[in-house]
């Protein structure tokens, strides 16, 4: 038996379901991006510029955590949802970046895995030197197939 117990399916339905009132994953996102008439969201890159220039999400609005105060009302409209990403699951970054934007009254998301997953699952992105993809990671994204069916 687990040291701690699941807990009451009601507990268990209100946290999952606000946890993804809280966050997105790469595959949603890319979805989203691809979609018709747009993805209904800004994605915020909250990296440093050397970052950023190593590879972004291609449509993503750059803006450093450090610099949301002063340039969030410039760069961001707050009728638009936000999406935040950072390196990865190993950064609080976007984590930081969705605070600073949610005290501002932005309506944000994280999304979940962050930059490394987007490449890791083989999606298009940007650098200094022109736009770049990998295949996908087969501990990440099914190789032989467009969805993961999750």
């Amino acid at each position: 038996m687990l040291r701690v117990p699941p807990a009451a399916p009601s507990a268990a339905a209100a946290y999952f379901a606000a946890s993804l009132a809280f966050h997105a994953d790469v595959s949603d996102v890319a979805a989203a991006l691809g979609a018709d008439g747009g993805p209904g969201f800004a994605l915020l890159d909250s990296r440093s510029t050397e970052a950023w220039d190593q590879g972004h999400i291609p449509g993503a609005v750059h803006l450093p955590t450090a610099r949301i105060a002063a340039d969030a009302g410039r760069l961001l409209d707050k009728a638009v949802p936000v999406v935040t990403y950072c390196w990865g699951p190993g950064c609080d970054g976007a984590t930081r970046a969705a605070l600073a934007l949610a005290g501002l009254g932005y309506h944000v998301k994280e999304m979940r895995g962050g930059f490394e997953y987007w490449v890791r699952e083989g999606f298009p992105y940007e650098t200094s030197e022109g736009r770049r993809r990998t295949d996908a990671d087969p501990l990440t994204a099914p190789v032989a197939a467009d969805d993961c069916g999750c």
